[in-house]
């Protein structure tokens, strides 16, 4: 799909950014990227800016609080989601040295970087970890104090992201229901994230399940491509892409756990790779080309899903750069929009700027927020790199994941 028509208008868009508080539950439609530096060969922050505004994006989200980060883009109209990575989640339970994190690591930049999320951990609920999920909420909690005795929890929201792997049933998207055993973790964060007006966060990539089964999983449907789609037989709504089936499935989850349709569901992380091993089917340039594009289109147009079609759905893309020391599957190295010097991965459409430099002048890549990618994986910034890795890695909770990509599967059997 030639995306050429969409670029003028996301660019217009970027220049009226406004700033969105902990508060807002209403989205504007523009895109937001996952900036993740698992490598040692990117481009300074600075350079990074223009290349952020080339693809029209208005926010970006990052998995540590990287200074380096936050000063290069303080000034400018881009929001910021900031990351507490899962080692520091049980110290965070301190009151103490929550507020010590965040006067440390926020404070400072507040207003000139418009910092309007801080993430706790990062799908750890999904994970085997007993200490990050019992420290969790605590976290949170703790994080949010903190930033009301600084006055600053209107512009800052507190919020973890998940793995779809948290749902027990993903299909139909009206029978969306969260893991039992998970539950007593569930509600505590319902009933914040409902108090504060936070966003429940989720990862979301149809890629994994159309890798799984690609003779069942029709290619269109996950791409965003025009297709007759499937009905949900409890409400009869018609779904014509799986990300929307599996936001509306989370939709339907939350309300089932009690928080009702106030708190908002974001795509926190969704892409597609550009570049795969041998079997890794699907893992194309122009698969890519095709996703990402008819995704930021979507954003762009403020399409909300069928069972909130006047929402928006805030969406970030998944990723920024191709990471050169992410290990797993080579999928993991090619989910960029950008190559590290600065050219476009895939045409999407527009012209990138050119960068003076290919270095990030002391990046290593190596505890830099992991950033985590796909669906079904048990990631965490403290203990895995790879959807790869983290399965490996895991022995129980697979099963949930087995049972999520089978009702994404029976989407179109």
């Amino acid at each position: 799909m030639a995306v050429h028509s969409l670029i003028p208008f996301l660019l217009s868009l970027s220049s009226l950014l406004p700033t969105i508080s902990s508060s807002s539950s209403t989205a504007s439609p523009v895109i937001g990227i996952n900036y993740g530096q698992v490598a040692n060969n990117l481009p300074s922050p600075a350079e990074v800016l223009p290349l952020v505004r080339s693809v029209g994006a208005g926010r970006l989200k990052l998995y540590d609080t990287d200074p380096t980060v936050l000063r290069a883009f303080a000034g400018t109209n881009i929001e910021f989601v900031v990351g507490l990575p899962d080692q520091l989640v049980p110290k965070i339970r301190d009151p103490a040295a929550a507020l010590s994190w965040v006067k440390t690591n926020l404070q400072p930049h507040i207003p000139r970087t418009k910092i309007t999320a801080v993430t706790i951990g990062n799908e750890i609920l999904s994970g085997n970890n007993t200490l990050l999920i019992q420290s969790l909420i605590p976290a949170i909690q703790s994080i949010h104090s903190a930033l009301v005795s600084l006055n600053l929890d209107r512009q800052v929201a507190v919020t973890t992201a998940h793995s779809l792997t948290i749902l027990s049933t993903s299909y139909p998207p009206s029978a969306g229901a969260f893991r039992r055993d998970l539950l007593p973790y569930i509600f505590p964060l319902i009933n914040f994230l409902n108090k504060t007006g936070s966003p429940f966060l989720i990862n979301a990539y149809p890629f994994f399940a159309y890798k799984a089964d690609p003779k069942r999983v029709s290619l269109d449907y996950v791409l965003f491509e025009p297709t007759a789609g499937v009905v949900d037989s409890g409400t009869g709504l018609r779904y014509r892409n799986m990300l929307h089936a599996q936001v509306d499935a989370v939709v339907t989850a939350i309300a089932a756990a009690g928080g009702g349709k106030t708190v908002e569901v974001r795509v926190s992380e969704t892409g597609w790779p550009s570049a795969g091993d041998e079997d890794e089917i699907g893992a194309t340039m122009e698969n890519a080309r095709r996703y990402n594009g008819n995704l930021m289109k979507m954003v762009a147009e403020g399409k909300g899903t069928p069972m909130q079609p006047r929402s928006p759905l805030q969406v970030y893309v998944f990723a920024l750069f191709n990471e050169n020391m992410k290990p797993g599957p080579a999928s993991e190295r090619h989910y960029g929009l950008f190559k590290p010097d600065g050219t476009l991965a895939y045409d999407i459409g527009v012209s990138a700027p050119t960068v003076n430099s290919t270095t990030s002048g002391g990046d290593d890549g190596i505890g830099r927020g992991d950033e985590n990618s796909p669906l079904f994986g048990f990631t965490s910034p403290g203990s895995y790199y790879t959807v790869y890795s983290a399965v490996e890695e895991s022995k129980w909770p697979w099963l949930s994941g087995a049972i999520a990509v089978a009702g994404l599967i029976l989407q179109l059997v």
